[in-house]
């Protein structure tokens, strides 16, 4: 069953992906990455697209960037990106909108950028590959971007190499390269990962600004709910290369309506309010992409797999508005998924 496309925040969507599936052939079987994904983000909107490792976020994120190796992945469904599709787009096409139109801030920036090269030359070569300039005025608009995400004397630094910076500027320095040709769509995978809090701050909180001055769309992908907390304006939940919820932010923190959503907020730690019980891990461990069960793919970790007659073990639960905008993928009824909310999640976050 395809997947129903959630309505944008307003507007026409800028980007808008449609029955993505991602499957890479392997000699152990067909590895279903992302299976009929669906979702739609508009400028000026952040959507957090949130999940466990191998639920299928980064390789959603690889495939609107053009960044699969060709020959290693069948892709099929659409990218479009302001109208254009993306997908069966000649290699030389995606190029020339990777860094103008689209840009990715990747999660580890020491590997994404080249250790030979001076971080200034990086974002020299990025930008005059879509501007006609010289060099100079290029290395001009480098220390302009590293000045403007923050690194202190730019003009020197920007002749440094990447070993040279720290975690936290390193990947200042990679949102300065993502940035550099003024790109409509922003994707940040796992952008704070290996930052410590403080700098975790920093860095989405010179996101959002960077975003609103430039009125971007971004999209901000994460296991982690808690940094898209007052980031998203959407936010899309990924279980075994599937939406299983997509709502508001405050519509996902307030009122959720998933089960795997329910295990990521218990097992996220809060900092604003006393907590009164320990954290509650989600048990068990995410499935095979080559052996995805039968029905809902989250009913062996479901402690209320048992309250639907036997759907989630037999029916793939379709992805449907509950309200408001509210799409969820599950066969729990509107009566158990509040009477399970109001008393026994929501007491304990």
């Amino acid at each position: 069953m395809s997947e129903v496309v959630p309505p944008a925040a307003a507007g026409n969507r800028f980007l808008e992906v449609r029955e993505l599936r991602v499957h890479f052939p392997t000699d152990d079987g067909v590895v279903k990455s992302v299976d009929d994904l669906t979702f739609g983000v508009d400028r000026g909107q952040t959507l957090g697209i949130v999940g466990e490792s191998g639920s299928g976020k980064s390789v959603t994120s690889l495939s609107v960037m053009g960044l699969h190796k060709k020959g290693t992945a069948r892709i099929t469904g659409e990218v479009l990106l302001d109208g254009e599709n993306l997908v069966g787009a000649s290699e030389e096409r995606v190029r020339s909108l990777r860094g103008k139109r689209m840009a990715m801030i990747f999660q580890d920036p020491l590997s994404a950028m080249h250790p030979y090269y001076t971080v200034g030359t990086q974002i020299i070569e990025a930008y005059r590959i879509h501007n006609k300039v010289t060099k100079a005025v290029a290395r001009k608009h480098a220390i302009e971007m590293l000045d403007r995400v923050g690194i202190p004397n730019p003009k020197s630094r920007v002749d440094d190499y990447p070993h040279q910076f720290s975690g936290g500027m390193r990947q200042r320095a990679m949102i300065a390269m993502a940035l550099s040709c003024d790109p409509e769509l922003l994707i940040a995978d796992e952008p704070t990962t290996a930052l410590d809090v403080t700098v975790q701050a920093q860095i989405l909180d010179l996101i959002r600004d960077l975003q609103q001055e430039f009125n971007s769309a971004v999209i901000i992908i994460t296991h982690d709910l808690g940094v898209v907390a007052e980031l998203a304006d959407d936010i899309m939940v990924m279980y075994a290369g599937r939406a299983v919820e997509y709502s508001s932010a405050e519509e996902i923190f307030n009122s959720p309506q998933h089960p795997y959503t329910w295990g990521l907020l218990r097992s996220m730690p809060r900092l604003d309010r006393e907590r009164t019980a320990r954290l509650v891990p989600i048990k068990g461990t995410p499935p095979s992409l080559i052996n995805v069960p039968e029905g809902c793919p989250f009913n062996p970790r479901c402690a209320y797999a048992d309250l639907n007659g036997g759907l989630s073990t037999t029916e793939r639960p379709a992805f449907r508005d509950v309200g408001g905008g509210h799409y969820i993928a599950c066969h729990l009824s509107a009566e158990d998924r509040i009477r399970v909310w109001d008393t026994e999640i929501r007491p304990t976050l």
